[in-house]
């Protein structure tokens, strides 16, 4: 899987995402991150890892973003369907498809936490932001939901890219 393919594969995705969600459909992205979910982990070496990391992304999302509709902190479009505690589909398919992206274009987060943490922290706020009013809202008060965010991400990310390197590290010694 090549850098660029990685890169732009997964800003397609996040444009059928959030585009299809501001048009109160939750197909587009999610077809959008299961095909590009398969070409990323069927074209790996390692397509196990990658789809454990799909996987713990999942579950990140459903804290994350799960939490944020629970407590009303964010109205996302295309709410339905969505898995408890509140997170849409699509969006619970982007997290997902963003996993794919850390043995491939956000490589360098797996070598440094810190960098990780600040990518998370600075970046994803700083998506959603992009997304606001189309395919989600934040609503008052909504330093809540800013600092959720920031502060959920600055702790996944580290935790997915940390996994990314074990897991990658254990399968190519052979490791189950």
């Amino acid at each position: 899987m090549s850098f660029w393919g990685n890169l732009l594969g997964y800003q397609l995705v996040w444009l059928l995402a959030v585009g299809g969600a501001a048009h109160g459909r939750a197909w587009p992205g999610v077809a959008g991150a299961c095909a590009f979910v398969a070409w990323q982990a069927l074209g790996s070496a390692q397509p196990l890892v990658e789809w454990r990391l799909a996987a713990l992304a999942m579950a990140c999302g459903l804290a994350v973003d799960g939490v944020m509709a629970y407590c009303g902190w964010v109205r996302y479009a295309a709410a339905s369907p969505a898995l408890p505690p509140g997170a849409p589909l699509w969006i619970e398919a982007l997290w997902a498809a963003f996993a794919m992206t850390l043995n491939g274009s956000l490589a360098i987060a797996k070598r440094h936490a810190w960098l990780a943490a600040v990518l998370g922290g600075l970046g994803a706020p700083a998506a959603y932001y992009a997304a606001s009013g189309r395919a989600l809202t934040v609503v008052e008060p909504s330093w809540r939901a800013w600092l959720w965010l920031a502060a959920g991400w600055a702790i996944a990310l580290p935790l997915l890219a940390g996994r990314a390197r074990q897991w990658s590290l254990r399968a190519a010694a052979g490791a189950p």
